[in-house]
């Protein structure tokens, strides 16, 4: 199965779609945990695609949209 999630992206680096998984990871500088989040949400994500034979994936076009692909298996 493949699900796919595109939307904008203003402010999105090229860099920023690999480390977005790494945890606790702020592309935006000026966000905190007094901002909102605590950067953790997309690489327990990935961890538990890959545990299912799976894994997700950022792509898109830096400054302008980012498209989330999911892929599992059914293993």
């Amino acid at each position: 199965m493949i699900l796919t999630v595109e939307n904008t992206a203003s402010g999105i680096r090229e860099t920023d779609f690999e480390n977005m998984f790494e945890r606790f990871y702020r592309g935006d500088q000026s966000r905190s945990r007094e901002a909102g989040g605590h950067g953790i949400g997309l690489s327990v994500a990935r961890a538990i695609a890959r545990v299912h034979g799976g894994d997700i994936c950022a792509s898109g076009e830096a400054g302008k949209r980012i498209i989330m692909t999911v892929t599992l298996t059914g293993k």
